[in-house]
């Protein structure tokens, strides 16, 4: 017997349809692994996030690139309690709780923006092999800040250039960052940061870069922009940061999909947490 499931795609980390970064999104208890991942092909986003029921928290929520399974999805996370609210399933001041392959993720709904709380990484100084991804990214030498490369133990590696020029120079060779992801095993993902900034009041830029994972460049990307504050601190890059309180991350405006996303950190809880805005462009039902 066929199958048939609702489906939305919703930009997340904006208020406007067709900027931010879309993610599909789906609720169903009837999927398989093989059948989720033949979905996030056909929607061929960056993301398809697929909510069910879950035994230890309110919902249980899986994400898929084109290619495979991922741990971590911020932007696809956003789009999800976006759907949840628009269908009534959760409301405003609620605290909403995911299990995930990476843990319980606690979120929560204001003002129509949408919070979610990343797991903390490890940080540690990267010294594998700089010159080849510098090549890679087609970037000259002098664009690159002195400051150390910081990579997280999930594997994504962060480096900072010296201004948005530098940022949108970047020509990476896709092909070659993947195999060079897959044959050093040394990072995964790259996020390419400068503090120069578009809008007075953001704290940095970034460029995300995902071949391995079947993503050549993201968007917005959430599980990168929520760390970004903690690379920034270690870094030096953050100064005068007040604890507990939001800053802004700029993205996706080289690529024509301006995103912003709020991060926050509070040192004496160690909790880390992102929010943004999202807008439902389309809904529609597979059939298959």
């Amino acid at each position: 017997m066929a199958k048939e499931i609702e489906i939305f795609q919703i930009d997340a980390f904006t208020t406007e349809a067709f900027m931010g970064n879309p993610a599909g999104v789906t609720f169903s208890n009837n999927l398989n692994e093989n059948e989720m991942q033949l979905i996030a092909k056909e929607m061929n986003l960056s993301e398809t996030a697929f909510i069910s029921q879950s035994q230890s928290a309110d919902f249980k929520l899986r994400w898929f690139t084109p290619t495979k399974e991922v741990d971590l999805c911020g932007h696809a996370t956003i789009a999800s309690l976006h759907y949840l609210f628009e269908k009534g399933k959760v409301s405003e001041n609620q605290n909403i709780t995911f299990e995930t392959r990476s843990g319980i993720i606690n979120c929560s709904i204001a003002d129509r923006k949408y919070l979610m709380q990343i797991p903390i990484p490890r940080l540690s100084e990267f010294d594998g092999c700089k010159e080849e991804i510098l090549d890679a990214l087609d970037i000259d030498r002098s664009d690159v800040s002195d400051l150390p490369f910081i990579i997280l133990n999930n594997g994504y590696l962060f480096i900072c250039v010296n201004s948005l020029d530098s940022l949108w120079r970047i020509k990476p060779d896709f092909k070659k960052l993947k195999y060079l992801s897959e044959s050093k095993k040394e990072f995964f993902d790259l996020s390419i940061l400068t503090k120069e900034t578009i809008e007075s009041d953001s704290a940095a830029h970034i460029r995300f870069f995902a071949p391995y994972h079947g993503i050549d460049e993201d968007p917005v990307t959430g599980s990168a922009c929520g760390p970004l504050i903690l690379v920034l601190i270690k870094l030096g890059l953050l100064n005068n940061y007040m604890n507990n309180t939001f800053i802004k991350i700029e993205q996706g405006d080289i690529i024509n999909r301006k995103g912003r996303v709020d991060v926050k950190y509070n040192s004496n809880t160690n909790e880390l947490y992102i929010a943004g805005n999202a807008v439902t462009v389309f809904k529609g039902w597979l059939r298959f």
